[in-house]
C-alpha cells in the first residue's frame, strides 16, 4: 500500500480508447500495475482488438505496466445478463449505458464482492505509482469496476481515481 497516505486505486474501461491513447492514460495518472476485472478477457470489435488478453498483456510489457487478471471479481454470466435485461428496459446498449441497475448491484455485491478476498486485493495497491482495476465500459459509474473501487475506498481508505477518454 501506499507508503504515504493512503492507497491508490485508478479505474480505466476500454470504450473510448484505441492502444496509444490507452497507454498514454495510464502513463499520465502514473498506473504501473493493470488489474484486469473482465470475465471473457476478449472485446468486440476491430478498433478494440488490442485490448484482447494476450494483445493487451504484451502492449503493457512493452510499456512495462504490470498486469494481474483477477477472475474473481469479474461478474458471473447470470449477473451480466441480469444488466443486460436492465439496459433493454431502459433501451440503451452496453456502450451507452451510464449506470449499473440496482438489482446487479445488490447481486454483485452479495454473490462476488462479499465474498471475494479484498485483503489481498489491497495488497497488491503499488506503494509507489497506481494500481487501475479495467473493464471495458467507458464511464466507471457503468460498470461493475466502480463497485470495486467503492469498497476498497471504503473499507481501505483508498483514494480513487477514475480514467476516462478526453
Amino acid at each position: 500500500m501506499a507508503a504515504t497516505g493512503a492507497p491508490r486505486v485508478a479505474t480505466i474501461g476500454v470504450y473510448g480508447f484505441d492502444a496509444s491513447s490507452f497507454l498514454g492514460a495510464l502513463r499520465e495518472a502514473g498506473v504501473t500495475l493493470v488489474l484486469d476485472v473482465r470475465q471473457r478477457r476478449g472485446v468486440r470489435g476491430r478498433e478494440y482488438s488490442w485490448a484482447n488478453s494476450l494483445r493487451l498483456q504484451a502492449l503493457l510489457a512493452q510499456a512495462e505496466v504490470g498486469y494481474q487478471h483477477l477472475p474473481q471479481l469479474a461478474p458471473t454470466t447470470q449477473l451480466r445478463a441480469l444488466q443486460y435485461a436492465a439496459d433493454d428496459r431502459a433501451g440503451v446498449g452496453k456502450r451507452s449505458r451510464v449506470a449499473l441497475a440496482p438489482e446487479y448491484t445488490e447481486g454483485y455485491t452479495r454473490e462476488i464482492l462479499d465474498v471475494a478476498d479484498l485483503d489481498a486485493v489491497a495488497a497488491l495497491l503499488p506503494a509507489e505509482g497506481l494500481a487501475a482495476l479495467l473493464c471495458v465500459e467507458r464511464d466507471p459509474q457503468a460498470c461493475h469496476r466502480s463497485i470495486v473501487a467503492a469498497a476498497l475506498a471504503r473499507e481501505y481508505g483508498a483514494r480513487v481515481v477514475d480514467i476516462v477518454p478526453r
